[in-house]
């Protein structure tokens, strides 16, 4: 083994740096739901509408500027905006967003373990089209519902707010698929780092206005919660999507998305530890049932139709 590489078993020579841009990802983009709860939660945090548009319209701000000084792509093709356009709203206004209006409410890393059902809602809308799919796939879609149904059935008999809460991460997971989907099948823009930054754009623009008709409250936020912020933006989306891009470059795929099974982990971990979220019986099994259905899914989908299930390209940090 050399200075800069690491012998993985069954995947060879891995440069550290790559590796190093793994645990990044892993470690940042579990820890957002936190930044989330930390932002949204108590009388001095944002309204979650409002935290959403101001952290994607300066985060696509930010990386269009960075785009433009680096002389890069700037402009998506002509028919690509308004798939952009669609898919921004989708992961980031529906998808993050129903997020953040469930924290104000339920623990992070519950609602990180409840995301974890993204690969399973695009595996289901695979099979919508095909009908075809391998035994493996069935049993991983099978177990992860079930999954879900464990996770996710305490809260909803409890308080209306915490079912209200939860049916929203339910559709925020649903969101996230969607959008997903329609990127990969319509949004070929060659540099992620371009059509990522206009997705943020419009989905700030989509953020802003939910804000507006609902006629959230100016905010006036304390330390915490502006650290919050500026984590998510500064942390969350810029710092750990440019490692996200180096690790997809520098590592095999198949160990990249390795981080959707990690990240709640971390956000389980990370609640418990900073915020002292209880983890209950239901959580640790749905929550294990859900990973594994989603090993399932996405072992299946690469002995029968590549990629359609894989993991989140882009996280909700």
């Amino acid at each position: 083994m050399s200075a800069r590489t690491l012998r993985i078993p069954g995947l060879g020579e891995l440069p550290l740096g790559g590796l190093l841009h793994l645990l990044v990802v892993y470690i940042v983009w579990g820890s957002t739901y936190l930044a989330i709860r930390i932002a949204v939660s108590g009388p001095h945090g944002f309204p979650p509408f409002l935290l959403g548009a101001g952290r994607m319209l300066l985060g696509g701000g930010l990386l269009l500027t960075w785009l433009l000084i680096s002389r890069s792509q700037v402009l998506l093709r002509r028919r690509e905006w308004i798939w952009a356009a669609m898919s921004g709203v989708l992961l980031w206004t529906g998808g993050n967003g129903l997020v953040m209006f469930a924290e104000r409410n339920l623990a992070s890393g519950y609602s990180a373990l409840v995301m974890g059902m993204v690969p399973i809602w695009v595996a289901l809308s695979e099979l919508v089209r095909t009908r075809r799919a391998p035994l493996v796939l069935w049993g991983g879609l099978a177990v992860g519902i079930g999954g879900l149904v464990v996770l996710t059935l305490p809260g909803l008999q409890g308080s209306e707010s915490n079912a209200g809460g939860i049916l929203a991460l339910v559709a925020a997971s649903a969101c996230w698929a969607a959008g997903l989907v329609l990127q990969r099948q319509k949004l070929l823009t060659p540099d992620p780092v371009t059509s990522s930054a206009w997705q943020q754009v419009f989905g700030g623009a989509g953020f802003l206005l939910v804000s507006i008709l609902t006629r959230e409250p100016l905010p006036h936020p304390d330390a915490l919660a502006l650290g919050g912020f500026g984590y998510l933006v500064v942390v969350g989306s810029l710092l750990a999507f440019t490692s996200f891009i180096m690790a997809t470059r520098l590592l095999p795929i198949t160990l990249v998305t390795t981080y959707s099974y990690v990240n709640p982990i971390v956000a389980v971990l990370l609640g418990a530890l900073v915020l002292g979220e209880a983890i209950t019986l239901s959580t640790v099994v749905g929550g294990i049932l859900l990973l594994v259905g989603v090993a399932g899914v996405i072992m299946g989908n690469r002995t029968g139709q590549p990629s359609a299930a894989e993991p989140v390209e882009e996280a909700l940090g």
